[in-house]
């Protein structure tokens, strides 16, 4: 296993203390820090190439190249085989509330729309939407052990299905959904899929040219960019919906979606993490999507090797409840969360806060899996995920700190 912490030097905010402590940057579920390479591509336009698109000047003509070199980018790390195929917008939910108004004026009442009890509600509310249209809205439900139940979820499918809305994993417990035989299923009866990708983009290598789904979403800010939201569409899915736009904006993909001038600046940063991905790759003599590829593998077994560290320390600590399938059991993200007796997740991430290492709590907008395992009322859970430039040692000071917590609540 490569060590990828020694990146850790291309990211400027890892030398932050807080209180004396160096910052553990044990957030990555809620965005990634991001490298001096991609500030510097955000500057660097603003420096230099600062202007709207189609103006007959270079700067101009430079933003045009710089959005079409971004498309490229991206459609090379998503596995895409066209530029044409990737759209942008203000973030992932704004994109995905667009589509939802999009594929709306297809829908008859009694057509059938399914979503899950495991999404980010960024890719339910939008679904739950089509009802003001008539459609009829199916909820997959969640099984105790964290994973969606399946046979629930197919005997939910039938010919009125016209919607099928789903994460590819979960941003609360890390579970990775079967998106391939949901893809089979939903080919079979001729229904749309969506895959929210944002949490599974930053940890597992997409392949959207074998996975062919008709639409999936991710957001850059996940993975070392700066705040863009990315549509990824199969070919002619876009162009056969009619979208909210301005009369001037082409009908096609992928600008038809694309309301509004875009953040040119941010996306400059885009292209930029996209190249900075493909230079943690062992050897980059490749391509640029082979050096993504070995890039992902390199960085999925170092994370996870992290998140086992964290996950068995965690097991041993009295009064810790860790939610999601074990670390080390079947593919699933870095992303560990848990709840402690005594203390609500908020005052956890607070006493952490205090001591530098920087943790997630709350619900992270997936409000059904709080439900179910009925956490709402008491403050959601504790969220921890990695990035490549977290270490075992950030881990070892996180084990000490809840473990003097535990202890402390022992002995109250």
């Amino acid at each position: 296993m490569r060590n990828l912490s020694d990146c850790r030097q291309e990211f400027p905010s890892l030398k932050r203390e807080v209180n004396g402590y160096p910052v553990a940057y044990l957030d990555g579920p809620g965005g990634t820090q991001v490298p001096s390479s991609v500030i510097a591509a955000v500057s660097r336009y603003y420096e230099t190439s600062n202007a709207n698109i189609h103006g007959c000047f270079t700067a101009s003509r430079e933003t045009d190249q710089l959005i079409e070199q971004t498309r490229e980018a991206v459609a090379v790390f998503l596995g895409a085989s066209d530029a044409s195929q990737i759209s942008f917008g203000q973030n992932m939910t704004t994109l995905n509330f667009a589509l939802a108004r999009a594929i709306g004026r297809t829908i008859q009442p009694g057509d059938e729309v399914i979503v899950t009890d495991l999404d980010h509600d960024a890719n339910v509310a939008p679904w739950l939407t089509l009802a003001e249209r008539g459609a009829v809205i199916h909820h997959v439900p969640i099984r105790e052990d964290s994973t969606l139940d399946m046979e629930r979820f197919y005997s939910l499918l039938s010919e009125r299905t016209k919607v099928v809305a789903v994460g590819y994993a979960s941003n609360a417990v890390g579970t990775v959904n079967d998106v391939y035989k949901i893809r089979q299923w939903t080919r079979e009866i001729g229904a749309t899929l969506v895959i929210d990708a944002v949490h599974f983009a930053a940890h597992g290598l997409i392949d959207v040219e074998q996975l062919d789904p008709d639409f999936l979403l991710c957001s850059a800010y996940k993975w070392f960019g700066p705040h863009i939201g990315i549509l990824y569409s199969s070919k002619g899915a876009l162009d056969r919906l009619t979208t909210d736009k301005v009369r001037p904006q082409v009908n096609t993909s992928p600008e038809k979606i694309e309301t509004g001038t875009l953040n040119h600046a941010a996306l400059a940063g885009v292209k930029a993490a996209v190249e900075f991905i493909a230079s943690l790759a062992n050897n980059s003599g490749g391509s640029l999507r082979e050096n993504i590829v070995r890039a992902m593998l390199d960085m999925y077994v170092y994370e996870h090797s992290l998140a086992g560290q964290l996950y068995r320390g965690l097991k041993e600590i009295p009064g810790v409840t860790i939610y999601g399938t074990p670390v080390g059991e079947g593919l699933r993200t870095p992303t560990v969360s848990f709840t402690m007796n005594g203390l609500t997740p908020s005052e956890i991430a607070e006493r952490l806060g205090e001591l530098g290492i920087y943790v997630w709590d709350g619900d992270f907008y997936a409000i059904s899996v709080i439900k179910k395992f009925g956490l709402a009322d008491s403050g959601g859970l504790v969220r921890i995920g990695f990035a490549p430039y977290n270490t075992e040692e950030e881990i070892s000071r996180l084990l000490t700190a809840v473990e003097g917590m535990a202890k402390k609540n022992l002995h109250r």
